[in-house]
């Protein structure tokens, strides 16, 4: 059975990463259900604690979000969506982000205060088996057994997002890691209480909150300038996408073309190009040559959905020179 991103058949080895990606946000979306209920049940008044509940909270956006739009990307292109619903993930991203900008911005503000007003955090003991238990022991417990699988679950996700070009992949996982750094804090903050020392508590949670906020920030910001049809970037919005490169060096390789330059689109997994072509000697190319030309370029690679090859004098400002045509001109 094949699998499709709209109307794009996905090869053999990405449609075994779409599945292996599926598996793991229902197994995030499981752990983090019984992960909150436990850290509900014995968060106490720690500030720390609170700040992670509401974090594995947030953790839920991202794979929600990714399920989400795994299901509606696949629908075809129709009429009123001549180009599909790709950009389903770009929207499913602006919102994770700015859920995480927003409970961060807050959650900043209310751990700020707890350290300036100078809060000391008490922390009861519960009966268990018969024992009286101090229940910081427990939340640290809690917190130590949170982290072995969302370290692996990043990293695992972390390369899925890589193979399916997949934004918010990327950003749950960088969630992962964000949620096992979040526990390792609270574990300080709370061991710190238990010692004597009151701030840890507030200070553990201000930098909990900060890192939500920075993950909102960056993941939103990555969202809205993909809406807005920014160059195609990577998978982690570290660059330009490297396809770009390669497309507009296969076309200026064709003994028929002179220059070439492309915008591209990354409408979420798949790009959408629009090619301008500078002939040589001016002769317009034929039918046969811009749809030989096309294909070549569609199968370069499964993420090149559709592509539009314009014969021009002289390639647009924003894809090259604009001296390019006058200079072809000099070159003959």
């Amino acid at each position: 059975m094949s699998i499709r991103f709209g109307r794009t058949e996905l090869p053999e080895r990405q449609a075994r990463s779409l599945e292996k990606a599926v598996r793991c946000e229902w197994l995030t979306l499981g752990f983090l259900a019984v992960f909150i209920v436990t850290v509900f049940l014995v968060m106490g008044n720690s500030q720390a604690m609170k700040a992670a509940w509401i974090e594995d909270l947030l953790s839920l956006a991202p794979p929600i979000a990714f399920l989400f739009a795994v299901r509606i990307v696949n629908r075809p292109p129709t009429r009123r969506y001549p180009y599909g619903y790709h950009r389903s993930v770009g929207v499913a991203h602006l919102v994770a982000g700015v859920a995480l900008f927003a409970m961060g911005a807050f959650l900043v503000v209310d751990s700020a205060s707890g350290l300036f007003a100078a809060e000391h955090p008490s922390i009861g003991s519960v009966q268990l088996f018969g024992n009286t238990v101090w229940l910081g022991w427990l939340m640290m417990a809690v917190m130590a057994l949170s982290i072995p699988l969302p370290i692996y679950l990043g990293r695992v996700k972390m390369s899925l997002a890589e193979e399916l070009h997949d934004k918010v992949l990327y950003a749950d996982a960088d969630m992962n890691k964000a949620d096992w750094m979040t526990a390792v804090g609270t574990i300080v903050g709370v061991a710190g209480i238990g010692v004597g020392l009151w701030w840890t508590d507030a200070a553990a949670a201000l930098l909990i909150a900060s890192s939500i906020l920075r993950d909102g920030v960056k993941n939103m910001g990555a969202a809205i300038t993909d809406l807005m049809d920014t160059r195609a970037t990577t998978f982690d919005s570290s660059g330009p996408h490297p396809l770009v490169d390669r497309i507009d060096g296969h076309l200026r390789s064709l003994p028929w073309v002179l220059e070439a330059g492309s915008r591209v689109r990354d409408q979420g997994h798949v790009l959408h190009v629009e090619s301008f072509i500078v002939p040589r000697d001016e002769r317009v190319p034929s039918l046969e040559s811009l749809e030989a030309a096309r294909d070549a370029c569609v199968g370069l690679d499964w993420k090149i959905q559709d592509i539009v090859l314009v014969p021009v004098a002289a390639l647009p400002r924003e894809v090259g020179d604009s001296t390019t045509g006058r200079r072809s001109e000099r070159n003959r």
